[in-house]
């Protein structure tokens, strides 16, 4: 239901686009939270930004002014634009949505769908 793209590997201070295709019919998301969230190798999986139906953005602290999500809503699709990226955003990348009012106290737990992710990889 939830696929991702868009990954790959870049040198420090280098940009990526990540993209979350959610459609269940065309041009239209069903859920009212979409997520990214990333984990690394022997770490817990994180919360990177989430976005709501009404528009709401959350941000982690670690990327807060690097990345911007945004959603094209006719494409279903979600987008993680990625600058500035350091060795220590390299991860697996995963989308995420769920049916309720996500907020930055939300844990990966709280969503029920999830792609199969995608390895961003940050070299120094």
């Amino acid at each position: 239901q939830m696929v991702e793209s868009g990954g790959g590997s870049v040198q420090a201070g280098g940009s990526l686009r990540l993209s979350c295709s959610a459609a269940v019919r065309r041009g239209y998301i069903p859920y009212y939270c979409m997520a990214w969230f990333r984990q690394a190798p022997g770490k817990e999986r994180e919360a990177v930004g989430m976005i709501r139906g009404d528009g709401v953005t959350t941000y982690a602290d670690s990327v807060l002014g690097r990345f911007t999500l945004s959603k094209d809503n006719p494409k279903a699709t979600l987008y993680l634009q990625m600058n500035s990226l350091k060795p220590e955003d390299t991860a697996m990348y995963y989308c995420a949505a769920g049916y309720f009012a996500c907020s930055s106290a939300s844990s990966s737990t709280d969503f029920a769908v999830w792609g199969q992710g995608t390895q961003v990889t940050v070299s120094s």
